[in-house]
């Protein structure tokens, strides 16, 4: 059974584990990006609703997604990309050059709307945008295998992890309860999958078989971080973590210009 590390009202989301230990989370509904460490969590981010990403910046400040995309570093909030028919921005995982992977949000969740297809744009280094991936209904969790050929994306309104390699795009998983919502990658080119209303994550192996599941108590399972062994897990209201027996992968900064509006 999960180990709780912090509780509170509201969907936590965006597990991110620091060079130090310590765990970054947002709260999608009730605002804010919080840090967890050595039993104490503090604010990281204020208020800010939506934030369903997040990714350490070489710089050492946080990209943030919500509504836009935003660089945050010492309680100022700096606009790095919007993109026109958006309606915010979800998941994002680091590429080894430390370019951005973001997933568009073209619907509005929080109030019924259906999903529409939409995309995972790259920002690199220099900037520029382009899209890695298309047409999925609801992009959310993003990470890379371990020899960063292969790009899965969660495409949660069809409860399926999408595989992207060479430019085509297949299906690598299904939920087998729930849906796809944030993922990880470990060590053996595994992937974590949190099950949304599951209420569970579940495992499968690089060539995509279901190995394990592992049971919440309670509550909507939003998305998984690796770090060495330990597996974290947000869910509504709680942050947990669970001992596993194959590390994850090193999460890489991100590079991206952040001054300016891309």
């Amino acid at each position: 059974m999960p180990t709780e590390l912090y509780s509170t009202t509201g969907l936590l989301e965006a597990p991110l584990v620091q060079s130090d230990g310590g765990v970054l989370f947002s709260n999608v509904t009730g605002g804010g990006v919080f840090r967890h460490h050595d039993g104490e969590t503090t604010t990281a981010v204020d208020r800010r609703r939506g934030v369903g990403g997040l990714a350490q910046h070489a710089d050492g400040g946080l990209i943030v997604t919500g509504r836009d995309l935003v660089y945050a570093d010492a309680g100022v909030l700096h606009t790095v990309l919007t993109v026109d028919g958006a309606t915010g921005f979800n998941d994002v995982a680091v590429g080894p050059d430390g370019s951005l992977y973001v997933g568009v949000l073209r619907h509005r969740p929080q109030q019924g709307e259906s999903a529409i297809p939409s995309e995972v744009l790259r920002i690199d280094p220099t900037g520029a945008v382009t899209t890695a991936a298309a047409d999925i209904r609801w992009p959310n969790g993003i990470g890379f295998s371990p020899d960063h050929r292969t790009l899965y994306v969660c495409e949660y309104a069809e409860s399926r992890i999408l595989a992207v390699q060479d430019g085509h795009t297949r299906v690598f998983a299904t939920a087998p309860t729930g849906e796809c919502d944030g993922l990880a990658v470990d060590a053996e080119g595994g992937v974590w999958v949190a099950l949304g209303s599951g209420s569970a994550v579940a495992r499968f192996t690089a060539a995509g078989t279901l190995h394990k599941t592992i049971t919440l108590p309670d509550g909507f399972a939003s998305s998984v971080a690796l770090h060495d062994t330990t597996l974290y897990i947000t869910t509504s209201g709680r942050l947990l973590s669970e001992k596993v027996d194959i590390p994850g992968l090193p999460v890489p900064s991100t590079r991206i210009p952040h001054d300016t509006a891309a």
